[in-house]
């Protein structure tokens, strides 16, 4: 009791500030050597928390500390040498046994002997007050080795009572709150607070982003008011929002304990810090605290030209609908963000065009100042001889994950210059309105490039002549969702013919604040009439955004007082939509019930209206954190013939949602083929039919199947049947990079990355001989989302890879026959089976090449099904497809 007693003593007057003393933090006795035993700690696992599964490694040494100076005009000013000594490495999995990468090597050979060297070379603190005021080093060394002695000394700072406060350590400038009690003070770091340049970047969208979540705490024994221990524990987590199995945490751990005490070096006498410094090594440079980033060196990785070469395979056009193509498209798309600009135009200057396309998907999604300019630099907008090429680049630009201010002033240059297609100078508009939208979300609305696009797009709107302008800026408008352009769509709301259509589909698009009352009364004129005739389309779409946006009493009566006047088939539509509502509950769907309960409105006169035009929505999916929904609406004209389909499908996260498409067919004008006569307000309209798409919230250009009568008989002559494609490529879903400075020293890095192959096509078939119109609309994706993690110490890395990957199909398919009135309609939605694969790889790696690496893969089939519609679509599939009847003989006769 009496040895222990007097250790205590010395550890009281030497390594420890007592809580009720004169120090505000750690101090340390004048002419003592305190011997301690320090080790940091990392693994990584999925979450479950059992380190027999996860991948990791220790590094301990015996740690050496004195006091030289004090400052002897106040004893909280002190300056003390840490000193590491008997440095080891080892595996933080105790079972990996003959397996570990460690087994055999000392540490000269583990960590090189110059890095050793360096990590065992003394470095100074400058302590004012617990807090780090300087933190001294030698110049040259290897950064990764300064991080780790840099994770060290940031333990020494503390202070002993409870607070909050800023302190820089080599986790950045960071807001720290202490919580002092009689036997341990701890110290919460608020990770998402610290201010440290680190790249990194997220997809802005929740539904396909990542949440990411960092805690730190680091507790300060104390036994007898003595602090005699320290303990640290960091951990980062991440899971993929709309897929949780992709999820890891990267848990660190710092442990310096005292062992005992010894005679030292006598304090240094002086009053400038300064002098001493110079006095103990006149090579000690002032370093910042904060951990600083270096990379480490990829020994015997290809070239870029050697990977594309390796992949490119998998990239042909007939292989994207695999998972593969996806899988290798994100592969690549991280080496080309390491790629400089001539590296880049070499390979694309190479490449054949069956895979060029896919080529300039992977480069633009790179995202980066050289991937651009390789781009830019290789396509050329004045010719229109790689159109493809040119809409590729522009869709790649608008699902651009994290877009910046320099990529907004390309476009806007380009579409200020000349084109060979008027098609991909409407496309750069319509993606400038994209790329308007994601920087507005990402706080850049003040930019530069983001207010010049601004004027572009509503001053076009403002001052446009030609009706293929207008549509044009529309468009963009419709991506952009100013709220400033909200006049000029309501103004175009009260158009004429498509114009009006477009702007009140782009109304449909902003949120509830946004339509307000004015809106709502714009919107109202227009479905009534109350100034001209409008067509169908453009009246449904008007109701359907009322009753979307929190409508009045009145509007809904009115509404629903209006059904029984309408042209027979927009009756029956407007009558679907507000069973919609009722059977899936919308937030309209009180309002209705309550409008209902007046008989004047709710009547079987009313609601018995007979049509083939409906309107449908189902859940896909359904769980309590995220749902996926699909929409389904189709308005047929008074003759049968097919006036517009809308196919919608949303992922809902929360209180995020994503809009992840849209496949509109809309047909008008073609009456005259049947000798029907046209409902009202569409008597003069030309005969058009065509396909309007969204994908991942994004407005593409919208294709054309034929336009007018002439080019409507010559299609329809030389008809084949194939379908047209809307969209087709490789998208970048999913993208977060996010690298951390470990208070230990250590680097990590979480990345997710999405990466979906996608075909949607449509056609449009029209028998005049069967008297029978089918529409069809297709959607192949392959879908790869690659999760990783990594620990970097520059001379062991320990990483750990979660994948998935999915190959599926959706079909719709509407037919229509029109032989006899009321017509037959018959909708069919199908999914495919869906291969659901999981990969799990585990691996640590020394710098001189020996690893290990532990792989595991998990597949299941999810069941192909068609989506329920409504009841009467059933009935009617059921004549449309009756079966054959039997023959009643098998004879000849």
């Amino acid at each position: 009791m009496i040895l222990l007693a007097v250790l205590f003593l010395c550890f009281i007057s030497s390594y420890s500030a007592s809580v009720k003393g004169h120090t505000t933090g750690l101090s340390l006795n004048n002419d003592r050597l305190y011997k301690l035993t320090y080790s940091t700690e990392v693994f990584l696992d999925r979450g479950k928390g059992k380190q027999q599964d996860s991948v990791g490694y220790r590094i301990s040494s015996n740690v050496d500390v004195v006091l030289l100076w004090r400052n002897p005009d106040g004893d909280d000013d002190q300056l003390i040498q840490i000193t590491m000594k008997d440095v080891n490495v080892e595996n933080v999995n105790e079972q990996r046994g003959a397996k570990s990468i460690f087994k055999g090597k000392n540490p000269p050979k583990i960590i090189r002997k110059k890095n050793l060297e360096a990590l065992q070379r003394p470095v100074l603190l400058h302590l004012i007050h617990g807090k780090v005021k300087e933190f001294y080093s030698y110049p040259n060394e290897p950064v990764a080795i300064e991080n780790l002695k840099r994770g060290l000394a940031s333990l020494f700072q503390m202070q002993l009572s409870s607070g909050t406060t800023n302190e820089v350590d080599i986790s950045g400038d960071c807001k720290v709150t202490y919580q002092a009690h009689q036997d341990k003070v701890t110290k919460i770091k608020a990770l998402d607070s610290c201010k440290i340049e680190r790249p990194g970047f997220t997809t802005s969208n929740q539904v396909l982003g990542v949440t990411s979540k960092g805690t730190a705490v680091t507790t300060y024994k104390i036994e007898d008011s003595f602090v005699i221990a320290v303990f640290a524990e960091e951990i980062h987590a991440f899971r993929m929002n709309f897929l949780p199995t992709i999820a890891g945490n990267i848990v660190s751990k710092q442990k310096l304990e005292l062992k005992t005490t010894e005679a030292g070096p006598r304090l240094m006498p002086g009053k400038q810090v300064a002098a001493i410094i110079k006095a103990v090594n006149s090579e000690y440079r002032a370093l910042p605290i904060m951990g600083q980033n270096f990379q480490s060196e990829c020994k015997g990785c290809p070239s870029l030209a050697e990977h594309w070469q390796s992949i490119r395979k998998h990239l042909q056009p007939d292989n994207l609908s695999k998972a593969e193509a996806a899988r290798n498209f994100l592969a690549f798309i991280q080496h080309l963000r390491t790629a400089k600009r001539e590296e880049i135009l070499q390979i694309l200057k190479a490449e054949n065009k069956e895979v060029l396309p896919q080529l300039v998907d992977a480069v633009t999604s790179a995202q980066t100042s050289d991937s651009l300019d390789a781009i830019l630099d290789f396509l050329d907008f004045k010719s229109d001889s790689s159109i493809v090429l040119q809409e590729r680049f522009l869709y790649a630009c608008g699902f651009a994950s994290h877009p910046d201010e320099e990529l907004l002033r390309a476009l806007i240059s380009k579409f200020k210059g000349s084109f060979g297609s008027n098609d991909i100078r409407e496309t750069v508009m319509i993606i400038i309105g994209a790329l308007v939208r994601k920087l507005c979300q990402n706080e850049g609305c003040k930019l530069k490039a983001v207010i010049e696009a601004k004027k572009l797009i509503l001053g076009g709107l403002e001052r446009t002549e030609k009706k293929e302008d207008t549509m044009m800026y529309l468009l963009a408008l419709k991506n952009a969702l100013l709220p400033e352009g909200i006049p000029l769509l309501l103004k175009y709301a009260e158009a004429e013919g498509p114009v009006s259509h477009l702007a009140t589909t782009t109304l449909q698009r902003y949120d509830v604040h946004f339509i307000t009352d004015e809106v709502k009364k714009t919107l109202n004129r227009v479905y009534h009439q109350n100034r001209k005739v409008h067509e169908k389309t453009v009246r449904t779409t008007a109701a359907t955004i009322i009753l979307n946006n929190n409508p009045s009493y009145m509007e809904v009566k009115n509404i629903l007082l209006s059904i029984g006047e309408l042209p027979k088939e927009m009756n029956k539509y407007m009558l679907a939509v507000v069973q919609d509502i009722l059977r899936f509950e919308t937030p309209a769907s009180k309002m209705v019930r309550r409008v209902l309960k007046d008989m004047l409105a709710h009547n079987y006169d009313r609601f018995s209206k007979s049509g083939s035009s409906s309107a449908y929505t189902g859940y896909i999916t359904r769980a309590p954190h995220l749902a996926s929904t699909y929409s389904l609406d189709i308005l047929y004209s008074g003759s049968g013939i097919l006036r517009r389909s809308n196919l919608n499908i949303f992922q809902y996260i929360g209180k995020s949602h994503l809009h992840s498409s849209q496949v509109v067919i809309e047909a008008q004008g073609l009456e005259g083929l049947i000798a029907a006569t046209p409902d009202e307000g569409e008597e003069n309209l030309d005969s058009y039919a065509g396909m309007s798409a969204i994908l991942f919230d994004v407005q593409l250009r919208p294709v054309t199947f034929f336009n007018g009568y002439s080019d409507l008989m010559s299609k329809m002559l030389s008809a084949s049947g194939d379908p047209v494609s809307v969209v087709k490529g490789l998208i970048l879903l999913t993208d977060h990079s996010q690298e951390l400075q470990l208070q230990s020293g250590l680097k990590a890095n979480m990345d997710v990355q999405g990466g979906l192959a996608i075909d949607i096509s449509g056609a449009m078939e029209f028998s005049l001989w069967y008297r029978e119109s089918k529409t069809r609309v297709k959607n192949r994706v392959a879908l790869a989302i690659i999760g990783s993690m990594t620990v970097d110490s520059s001379f062991v890395k320990a990483g750990l890879e979660i994948s998935a990957e999915t190959e599926t199909g959706l079909e719709f398919i509407s037919t229509v026959q029109f032989s006899q009135y009321p017509f037959l309609v018959c909708m069919q939605m199908d999914k495919d089976g869906v291969p659901f694969r999981q990969f799990e790889t585990k691996y640590e790696r020394l710098s001189t090449g020996r690893g290990y690496i532990s792989r595991r893969r998990k597949e299941s089939l999810i069941a192909g099904s068609e989506f329920p519609l409504h009841q009467e679509n059933s009935e009617m599939c059921n004549v449309v497809f009756a079966p054959e009847p039997e023959s009643a003989s098998s004879g000849w006769f």
